[in-house]
Parts: C-alpha cells; sequence; structure tokens
C-alpha cells in the first residue's frame, strides 16, 4: 500500500502527528497539493500510504509518528475536533486514514515471535518473514441502539460522555456472540430493560480507536430503568421534543436519533 508520489502528483494529503491531525492554517485537514509543495514532508516520501479517493482524487496519509513540524503555520487537531469541522463526506476517509496509520503504528513487531515486521505492498498487512505470522487491521464490531416507548426515547449518560451528553446504549459484541444477541444482553446489562421488534438501521466505521458500528431501532418490551453505574451513570425516557444534549448528525447516534423521533407513530 505504500506510494512514492511524483513531485507533479495532485492528490489530498492526511498528516499525522502524535495523535492527532496537521492542519495548514487557514485550510482543511484533507491538504489538496501538489507533492512538490509539501517541501516539510520530503524526508517521508517512502512512507506515504495510499487510503482511497476522495472527491475523485487520491488521497494519502503521512505518519510523522511523535514528531511535530517546525512550521508557523501549522496547527494540530483531535480527530473528532476534525470531523466536526470538515465536511460530512469526509468521514470516511478520515476515519480509514487514522486506523490504517494505528494499524501500522502498532504492528511494528511480531506478536508471535517479537521480531520486526514489514508491510506487504499488495494488501494492507504486515508480515514476519522469521515465523510467516501476519496481521491485518483489527476491526471491533460493536451494536448500537435506539430504543422507543411511544413518543420517547431512551437516552443514557455514559461514563465516558463529556458533561451533559445522553446518547444511544452501545457495546461491543462478544465472542461466538450474534449482533442481535449483542443488542439484547447490552441492554439488560446497562439499564435492566426487555427490547423488542429490532430493525438493523445502517452501519458506520467509528474510528475510537477501530470500531465498526451496527445501528439498530428497537421497541421497549418490559422492565423498569436501572443503571449498571459503572459504563452508564444515568438514563431516561426523553419526549421526541424535549432531547437533551445529544451527539452530532454526523455520527451514527445522532442519525439514530433522528431517524427515531420523526418516525411517524404506529
Amino acid at each position: 500500500m505504500k506510494h512514492r508520489p511524483s513531485k507533479d502528483e495532485q492528490a489530498y494529503w492526511l498528516i499525522l502527528s502524535q495523535d492527532k491531525l496537521v492542519q495548514l492554517s487557514g485550510q482543511s485537514c484533507l491538504i489538496e497539493q501538489k507533492w512538490s509543495e509539501l517541501h516539510f514532508l520530503s524526508a517521508y516520501a517512502d512512507d506515504v500510504i495510499k487510503v482511497g479517493e476522495y472527491r475523485q482524487q487520491n488521497c494519502y496519509v503521512i505518519d510523522l509518528g511523535q514528531e511535530v513540524p517546525d512550521r508557523d503555520n501549522i496547527e494540530l487537531i483531535n480527530l473528532r475536533a476534525a470531523l466536526m469541522s470538515e465536511a460530512r463526506d469526509a468521514f470516511n476517509i478520515l476515519a480509514r486514514a487514522w486506523q490504517v496509520a494505528l494499524f501500522l503504528r502498532t504492528h511494528r513487531f511480531c506478536g508471535q515471535c517479537g521480531s520486526r515486521m514489514e508491510a506487504v505492498h499488495w494488501e494492507l498487512a504486515m508480515h514476519c518473514h522469521r515465523c510467516q505470522h501476519r496481521c491485518y487491521p483489527r476491526i471491533s464490531p460493536c451494536i448500537i441502539v435506539a430504543v422507543r416507548k411511544g413518543e420517547q426515547i431512551l437516552l443514557a449518560q455514559g461514563a465516558h460522555h463529556k458533561e451533559g451528553m445522553y446518547s444511544t446504549l452501545a457495546g461491543f459484541v462478544e465472542s461466538g456472540e450474534s449482533l442481535e444477541q449483542a443488542v439484547h444482553r447490552e441492554i439488560m446489562e446497562e439499564v435492566g430493560i426487555k427490547v423488542k421488534n429490532l430493525r438493523y438501521f445502517s452501519s458506520q466505521p467509528w474510528p475510537f480507536p477501530h470500531s465498526l458500528m451496527m445501528g439498530y431501532m428497537a421497541e421497549w418490551d418490559s422492565g423498569e430503568i436501572q443503571v449498571d453505574g459503572r459504563e452508564i451513570l444515568a438514563a431516561d425516557w426523553f419526549d421526541f421534543d424535549k432531547l437533551p444534549l445529544t451527539p452530532p448528525p454526523f455520527s451514527i447516534a445522532g442519525q439514530l436519533i433522528q431517524a427515531t423521533t420523526n418516525r411517524v407513530p404506529q
């Protein structure tokens, strides 16, 4: 997947430094320039990784590791802020670039024998030539579900949410478990209720750090809310016209909430 760019190649460039994205002052994180114009990146010509296309042009990621470019017109912004500020169609390419870079950072050495690994040129993988162990990017399946009860929606405040933020319930799928089983288990563990009429909604890659969110809509069946007090600090039924602070619409949580509150009553 590595690509040594020609000096006249016009493309979109994503530059990572530490755990942030590099942004040239007044510009997008997706830097649209020729390679020859990015003089401060010349030392990284052999480390350019193609991560896809954006607006019909190639998009590449360059990971500077812990180095911070010594330039006056550079800002470092975190991924959540970038996702909030960039155009909506940039979400997938930003998510993929971040996850690819994280995979390469965390698989420099073989987890089986400890030898240094090398990138495979024809696919996104790292290979150990000593023991022949090969690694691919990790994807962690998660479920996320909006639960409706009449003209109310169940929203919860998680231990890691910013103050005042309420969202839909979510959790990782466990080994040997179907997506639907994960939905029922997570809801019961976190808020102590049962649901019915489970319906698939959509999915979204979620780069925090490498999840694939699979969204569902459900209806309350039985039980009273009892939060676990660990992952979930508070939860309640909210009227559609009296929602608390909720996730932004670029997130699948925001989309689930919007779809539930806009749905015609049955």
